[in-house]
């Protein structure tokens, strides 16, 4: 007879994961100092020596349960299928530059604002999942629609609807998610 154990079959994903849980209750705890602190990136000096981690720590804020939930959901149901397909380092590199380039963007095109959260990330998944049916090079239809979908649709959000959610981010991330694919799928 097989015995089953719990396997931590994804270790980039359910680390993220394990992490943004300690961010949000870190912040919870704090009564939002330490999110604001540390897990949100906003426009602050550069002598700040905070700035610049915020820069990649940003992805782990969450403004609350339902924020968080909402994202990892997501990352916990495409990043081990990334994870295994790409490796866990390069899946941890794409997430990191994803989270660059959004924390960066966020601090330089919008000084009156501040970014949290992991959505950025999850669309960087979305378009990557969807480059893995491409064959020989070609570009996947379903990378085409996938795109079409949710960048179209977020540009569209970004434009009609006031909200408190980061349209930007989203596009950034499966722009992301898409190059990242491409020069996978060249290597």
């Amino acid at each position: 007879m097989t015995s089953r154990r719990i396997q931590y079959n994804s270790p980039v994903v359910l680390s993220f994961a394990l992490i943004s849980l300690l961010a949000l209750l870190l912040g919870t705890l704090t009564g939002g100092w330490a999110t604001a602190r540390l897990f949100c990136v906003y426009r602050s000096p550069l002598t700040d020596p905070l700035t610049y981690p915020r820069f990649f720590l940003h992805v782990l804020g969450h403004s609350g349960w339902e924020h968080y939930s909402g994202n990892i959901m997501l990352m916990l149901v495409i990043g081990p299928q990334l994870e295994d397909r790409y490796g866990s380092r390069t899946l941890a590199y794409a997430m990191g530059i994803t989270a660059f380039l959004t924390g960066v963007i966020q601090f330089v095109f919008f000084p009156a604002t501040a970014l949290m959260g992991a959505s950025g990330i999850v669309f960087m998944m979305i378009l990557l999942a969807s480059m893995g049916g491409g064959k020989g090079g070609g570009i996947p239809l379903t990378l085409i629609l996938v795109a079409l979908f949710y960048i179209g649709g977020e540009l569209h959000t970004a434009l009609t609807t006031a909200d408190d959610i980061s349209q930007l981010s989203h596009v950034i991330g499966g722009v992301c998610g898409a190059i990242i694919g491409f020069r996978l799928q060249k290597n």
